[in-house]
Parts: C-alpha cells; sequence; structure tokens
C-alpha cells in the first residue's frame, strides 16, 4: 500500500470519507501543504478549524520522544483522521502518507470527477531508520530548467526523500549567480558544444549549451522545498572540476596567461584552482553568496577527482606544500579545503566533501560522502567522520539499468532495482542516489534514470536495509512484497506525469 513502508501499520475495515464538510486542525504551513496536495485533483476546500473533531483531519505537534524529528502516528477512522508528531517535519511526512492513502487520482494535476476521495481505516507508527535520505541531481552538466527542479522536489518529497544535493558546478558549467564575480555565469555558464554520443566516441553536437539560475531564482526553489520538508545542499565543487571557474577568471588557474574554454567534453579536466592567497578569497566570498541563498546548514564543496600535476609543476604550489610540512604536493587539497571548513564554520555551516579528502586529509568534522566503494563507508566511520552512504555500486542512478541494447546511453553499467533494494549502507548519516547528468540531457532521460531506482532506495533510508541472503540477494517473499508495493506506487507516478523506466520484474 504505501512507499516506503511504515515503520508499524494495521489496517482494519471501515473508512472516512472527504466531503466539501471536511476541515483541517493544523499549524498553517501544514494545513497550507495540504491544501496544496489535495485540493487540485478533488476540489475541496479544507477549510482551517480551531479544534480537532468530528469530520477534521487533526494534524498536531505533542511532545513525543519517542518520534524523533521526523516520525508520527496517524490514526484514520470513520470519525476522522488524527496525526502526532514531535516537530511539524513529521507532520509533513503525515501529509505525504495521507495523499497515498487516497486513490491515485489525487496525483493528477487538475480536478477528477467521479472518485471516491475515502481514507482507509489504518493505524500508523512511522519513523525513519536514517536522518539524511537524500538525491543528487547535476545541473552542472546540463541546466536543466526550473520547472524540472520544482517537479524534481515534489516528488523527493512524496518518497520522504529530505534532502536535494544540487550540484551547480563543474568543468561544463557554472549554474550558481555569483555577484561579485559576474563572468563565473556569464562566461562559464555557456560552453560551445557537447559530446555527442559517449565520451569514448570522440565526437562533438557542435550545439552550444547553456544556462544558470539567479539567486532570487534559488531563494524561491529553496523555500518551496522547504514548505515540503525538503532542505537544499548546495555544491561548489573545488578546487577539481573547475575549468568553467578559470575560463571565467584565468587568474584562478595555475597558468593566468592561458585562456581556457568552458569544457565540452566529459571526464576530468587536468585544469584545477591554483593556491595563492587571492584565489582562496575569492572561493570565501563565493562561499559568502552561497550561504545568502541555501539557509541549509550543510555545503558541500566537492573534492572528488582533483588532478595535482598543475600544483607539482607550480613552485609556488610546490613552495607552499614544504612550508607547511606537507608530505606530499597532493595533501595542499586537504589544506586548502580546510580552509573553506574554517571559513564556513564563521557562517554557522557544516562542510561535506567527497570520500577523496580520507586521503588527502578531510577537515575535522567534515561529513564524507563515500561514493568509491563500500569500503570508503567503513574508511569514513574509521576516521571518526559522519558518512552519507553514496556508493557508486548501489546509488549510482545515471548507469544503466540492464545490459539490454535497447537501453538509453549511460556513462556506465549496470544497476538493477534488485541490488539498490538490497543494499546495506551500515551505521552511517544516511543514503544518497546521485543522478550525475552527463548523460540526462532531458527531463525525461532523468527521469527514466532516476525512478524507480530512487523509490527502492527511499525506502531503504527511510524504512532501514530489508535483509538479505548469504549472497547479498532480497529473498523472493521479500522482494515480490516490495513489488507489490512499488506497482502501487508507480500508478501514481504515472499519475503525476513522471516518465520512469518499467521495472524489469
Amino acid at each position: 500500500m504505501l512507499l516506503p513502508r511504515p515503520t508499524h501499520l494495521i489496517r482494519e475495515a471501515g473508512h472516512f470519507a472527504l466531503d466539501a464538510a471536511t476541515s483541517v486542525c493544523a499549524p498553517v504551513g501544514v494545513a497550507d501543504l495540504l491544501r496544496e496536495l489535495l485540493t487540485p485533483a478533488t476540489g475541496l476546500p479544507l477549510p482551517p478549524v480551531g479544534a480537532p473533531g468530528e469530520g477534521v483531519i487533526s494534524l498536531l505537534v505533542r511532545d513525543d520522544p519517542e518520534l524523533g524529528a521526523e516520525g508520527y502516528r496517524l490514526r484514520v477512522d470513520p470519525a476522522g483522521v488524527r496525526a502526532v508528531a514531535a516537530a511539524e517535519a513529521g507532520l509533513r511526512w503525515a501529509v505525504q502518507t495521507l495523499r497515498q492513502l487516497l486513490p491515485e487520482q489525487v496525483y493528477a494535476a487538475g480536478p477528477v470527477t467521479g472518485v471516491p476521495w475515502r481514507l482507509p481505516m489504518v493505524e500508523i507508527v512511522d519513523v525513519p531508520a536514517y536522518p539524511w535520505r537524500g538525491s543528487l541531481l547535476d545541473v552542472a552538466r546540463w541546466c536543466h530548467p526550473l520547472p524540472l527542479l520544482y517537479r524534481y522536489v515534489d516528488v523527493l518529497a512524496m518518497h520522504k526523500l529530505n534532502t536535494l544535493h544540487l550540484h551547480l558546478t563543474d568543468d561544463q558549467g557554472w549554474r550558481f549567480e555569483v555577484r561579485r564575480y559576474p563572468r563565473l555565469t556569464e562566461v562559464g555558464g555557456f560552453r560551445v558544444a557537447s559530446p555527442a554520443g559517449h565520451l569514448r566516441d570522440g565526437r562533438s553536437d557542435g550545439v552550444p549549451h547553456g544556462g544558470w539560475y539567479r539567486q532570487a531564482e534559488l531563494r524561491d526553489l529553496v523555500a518551496y522545498a522547504a514548505r515540503r520538508g525538503v532542505r537544499i545542499m548546495p555544491e561548489i565543487d573545488l578546487p577539481g572540476h573547475a575549468q568553467a571557474a578559470i575560463a571565467a577568471y584565468p587568474e584562478f588557474g595555475n597558468d593566468p596567461t592561458r585562456q581556457l574554454a568552458v569544457g565540452t567534453t566529459w571526464g576530468i579536466s587536468t585544469h584545477v584552482l591554483n593556491l595563492e592567497p587571492a584565489t582562496l578569497a575569492a572561493v570565501h566570498h563565493i562561499l559568502d553568496e552561497v550561504v545568502e541563498v541555501f539557509p541549509f546548514e550543510y555545503v558541500h564543496v566537492g573534492g572528488d577527482e582533483v588532478p595535482t600535476a598543475e600544483w607539482a609543476a607550480n613552485p609556488a604550489a610546490v613552495a607552499r606544500a614544504t612550508e607547511l610540512g606537507l608530505p606530499r604536493v597532493a595533501d595542499l587539497q586537504g589544506w586548502w579545503t580546510g580552509r573553506l571548513a574554517e571559513h564556513l564554520a564563521g557562517h554557522g555551516r557544516r562542510t561535506a566533501v567527497w570520500d577523496e579528502l580520507l586521503d588527502r586529509g578531510a577537515p575535522a568534522g567534515a561529513t564524507v560522502f563515500a561514493w568509491r566503494g563500500i569500503d570508503r563507508i567503513d574508511a569514513a566511520r574509521a576516521a571518526g567522520l559522519p558518512v552519507v552512504a553514496a556508493p557508486y555500486s548501489h546509488t549510482y542512478f545515471d548507469w544503466a539499468e540492464s545490459d539490454d541494447p535497447a537501453e538509453p546511453l549511460a556513462i556506465a553499467g549496470v544497476l538493477p532495482l534488485r541490488t539498490v533494494y538490497g543494499f546495506q549502507p551500515g551505521d552511517v548519516l544516511g543514503v544518497q542516489g546521485q543522478l550525475w547528468s552527463e548523460y540526462l540531457p532531458t527531463e525525461q532521460r532523468v527521469w527514466w534514470r532516476a525512478f524507480p531506482r530512487l523509490a527502492a532506495l527511499a525506502e531503504v533510508g527511510w524504512s532501514g536495509p530489508v535483509p538479505t541472503d548469504d549472497t547479498g540477494a532480497v529473498p523472493p517473499g521479500v522482494w515480490a512484497e516490495f513489488r507489490s508495493r512499488l506497482t502501487g506506487q508507480l500508478r501514481r507516478l504515472d499519475r503525476a506525469g513522471v516518465s520512469y523506466r518499467p521495472p524489469d520484474d
């Protein structure tokens, strides 16, 4: 029935019918969210009322330590609905559950007639297994339009995923408006061509691509997401994956006399930011503007796939490593990222990094996103750092789902739905699915790659990992139960207009 699977559910005979007289007793923001999600399809006004009672949907904040920050209790009976949570965050997830309990037509964008809007009689206790349940969307490689980002937030919330990791900068494009450095978007936001076919084919489409997001647009998106219980973590990838920034400001690079172009191929650029005080100060200024737009406590500063050949060939960088007593020039990355972490801490923010920093000196207290394998999760935990489990083996949804020749072009493969559902993250802060966009140039392709695999990961994050056998496989009975509920969820996605990939089994 529900996806993610609730912690505890009892289904009883009977129902509560919503009609024009049904009212809502809830905090203003939660009541507004309920109407925003239910009224377009049902046409019901769901007016506010001052107290719980018969015929009322009551969503109330009550002290209940067992529910934590996001859990809720929900009861539906013929007299009405009552949900309680320790915080409004839990009530928002209760609203999403109520929506799933209604007929699937409630996910339509406009009025639906002839449907009895009934909620089955249930009693639910629901508490998430992990506090971090996220999805990365790469808008640097392809500047996806804002309407997609809004819809993506809606669908994350539908699956009780609470974090959108927005990858805003890379070699092939800079999408975040920086008022102090306008050329980052004026120059860095546009490239003259993109690869045609796979990177290994060595072909170009010859078609310019570009775009960027104004700070005001991103603030509006942040506010929209917050109303749904989704926080947005920005990523400004540093000091590698920075060719677009260096194309805009050559003085940020290791050879300021060389004018680079914004990257037109995928892969890893050898061009990285230099280590000069002026460049570090510029990055601090950029982060100052980032935290003005994104209030979430975390800022991701990247740190993945940083070639250090330019530093090794730069006498100033070599001298800096010697001065700091670092055994390798590559260790300058840890020093450099540490300066960013200190600056963000001055804003009251926490720093997130990719797992390469474990090898080059991760800043104290940084949260590590372990992507290069399950062993990197263990390495981060061994280092005493919080870790979000994001290994490519289970969470890289830009990979193909099968080896069928009819599969759309993908960066790699294969990552089947069953493998995602069998993921065992362990003792971590949470889980996150990645949608790197080299081969996701359109909205249709984003949805095709994301779902239903992101739905499976959402259940791992909310409900906890399922038991697997000695080979790591999901037992047939467990799989069949999930697939039954997934079928219902896919019907909801159909109504919401999400063009997912049909599951193989």
